[in-house]
């Protein structure tokens, strides 16, 4: 570890949500390996090298905390609800991709996970992974990061119309066998060296959003019942972490403007805050739909906050000036010590926004938020 406490709260001063842009090179090596002219130990011989490259790519702009870019996955969820754990299978519900709804102005998901026999967790690859981050990582005398899906995707995403009766009954039952999985990628994980875990949970903001409530009542569910049941999934996952393994929770809104969460935090502080049995939150702050400070101030002692005011996504690039202003408004809800700078978002979180303009933006958008966090919390 680069110091003796590192995960203090937050964590780190710049941090970064995990995905980044894939190189061409390496989109190139799946390409052929896709058509059948590379094998798939060339396939990993590539993502070994762009993985490496990028690891140190971060470690020489200042960075303290590493990920492998997300470089191995397609989509941020598809390496622990698909790839993780048994009983899940991933359905398409039109080419498209997206579908809008005739009563309510937003869009339904194209990906609906189906849950066909139970839960059970299956040794993925995401263990020996971060195995290859993890001693890149102390070579450059950094904390490497992985993430995983939050537990809320899968009912948020397929209700229970999705979820086997025959199967679960109860859905009790559902969610003790899922808990039950992440607790044991967890451990594999840990013993890999993992030692900072962030989830990514993409439900719990969008139960602020009016047309998310009503499409689901429409589907029989109540959204302040299931922001209760979210917030006890989560923290079921959290109280099987091992000793020593610090758990973030970045709450996502979706890169998509369309999809729903065109709210602020303020239905959920509350309960995120003073219920949710974690240490750190990186929240996206980036732009207007994302309310104002004002709920930070339910974040009691001993928990921080890393404001995701640098957008992954606008191709300006935000100044040094502006983020500390911002940084100082959100100071006036919680103390400066307990606040962080990231980016909103990952820089690529599904496979197919990569281009060398992004992928050169994103160097100059994370430059930006390590020079910015050396300028207010050091001084320099």
């Amino acid at each position: 570890m680069p110091n003796a406490d590192p995960f203090r709260h937050p964590p780190f001063r710049a941090d970064h949500v995990g995905s980044l842009v894939r190189p061409a090179a390496l989109i190139a090596a799946r390409a052929a390996h896709d058509a059948g002219t590379i094998s798939a130990q060339e396939l990993r011989a590539a993502e070994d090298a762009a993985i490496r490259s990028v690891i140190g790519h971060q470690a020489e702009i200042g960075l303290k905390v590493v990920t492998d870019g997300e470089f191995r996955r397609t989509t941020y969820s598809d390496s622990f609800t698909t790839a993780g754990i048994a009983g899940v299978s991933v359905e398409l519900t039109e080419e498209e991709g997206w579908r809008h709804s005739a009563t309510h102005g937003h869009r339904t998901a194209r990906r609906i996970p189906k849950v066909v026999s139970r839960i059970e967790w299956r040794q993925g690859a995401n263990a020996a992974d971060f195995a290859m981050l993890a001693a890149c990582a102390a070579d450059l005398g950094v904390t490497p990061k992985i993430t995983l899906p939050g537990p809320a995707y899968i009912h948020y995403r397929a209700g229970r119309e999705n979820i086997s009766r025959s199967l679960y009954p109860s859905l009790d039952e559902f969610w003790a066998d899922l808990v039950k999985a992440y607790h044991q990628e967890m451990a594999a994980l840990f013993a890999a060296g993992c030692r900072y875990l962030q989830i990514d949970e993409t439900s719990l903001v969008k139960l602020g959003d009016p047309r998310a409530r009503q499409l689901l009542k429409d589907r029989g569910d109540e959204w302040s019942d299931l922001l209760r049941i979210y917030v006890d999934a989560v923290n079921a996952v959290a109280a099987g972490a091992p000793a020593g393994m610090h758990i973030a929770i970045h709450i996502c809104r979706s890169q998509d403007p369309s999809w729903q969460a065109d709210i602020g935090y303020d239905p959920i502080a509350d309960a995120i805050f003073n219920r949710l049995n974690i240490g750190t939150y990186l929240l996206e702050y980036d732009t207007p739909r994302a309310g104002s400070f004002e709920p930070l101030r339910f974040l009691p002692a001993g928990k921080g906050v890393v404001l995701g005011l640098v957008s992954s996504r606008a191709p300006e690039l935000e100044s040094v000036d502006a983020l500390k202003r911002r940084i100082e408004e959100a100071s006036r809800y919680a103390p400066l010590e307990r606040l962080a700078l990231c980016p909103h978002c990952g820089f690529a979180t599904s496979v197919d926004r990569s281009s060398g303009e992004a992928e050169a933006l994103q160097w100059r958008k994370l430059q930006r938020v390590v020079e910015t966090a050396r300028a207010v919390w050091e001084g320099k």
